[in-house]
């Protein structure tokens, strides 16, 4: 299996590793966390996402940042030394998750389901309920955060 590294501003990276478990507790081992400290030279940085890679113990890593020219990326770029990674910066939620779902696919086919995910989780959302909320109702200013 492919594993995952999430390197993020503090503190997105383990914020997005805890719902990714939530969601998907067996995938805990294969997916780690590294949340990028706000004072923390980017030196430092690399060197906990060489050891994280290191723990994670597989040949292959997809490696998921929050922005593109940010540190967390900048640093995401420098792991390719001698490593089979791939780098999709833009990290949601929805990209995670369908990152944890298809880690068996390959490198290649893996980062292109995570930049597929992340592009199709982000939605306009009116006022109607979602096809599966349908006859759900709530007082006007009800706010239902659950899935």
């Amino acid at each position: 299996m492919i594993g995952i590294l999430i390197i993020a501003h503090a503190p997105l990276a383990s914020a997005l590793r805890d719902c990714a478990i939530h969601v998907f507790p067996d995938c805990a081992a294969g997916v780690l966390a590294l949340d990028v400290l706000p004072h923390e030279s980017p030196e430092a940085s690399l060197a906990k996402a060489h050891e994280a890679i290191s723990v994670l113990g597989t040949p292959e890593v997809l490696l998921l940042s929050d922005v593109f020219g940010a540190t967390p990326c900048n640093v995401a770029q420098q792991l390719n030394d001698g490593l089979d990674t791939r780098l999709v910066a833009g990290v949601n939620l929805p990209m995670l998750l369908r990152s944890v779902c298809y880690r068996h696919e390959s490198l290649e086919a893996l980062a292109a389901r995570a930049h597929a995910g992340g592009t199709q989780g982000v939605m306009p959302v009116g006022s109607t309920a979602p096809q599966n909320q349908i006859g759900k109702r709530h007082a006007p200013r009800h706010h239902d955060h659950q899935q």
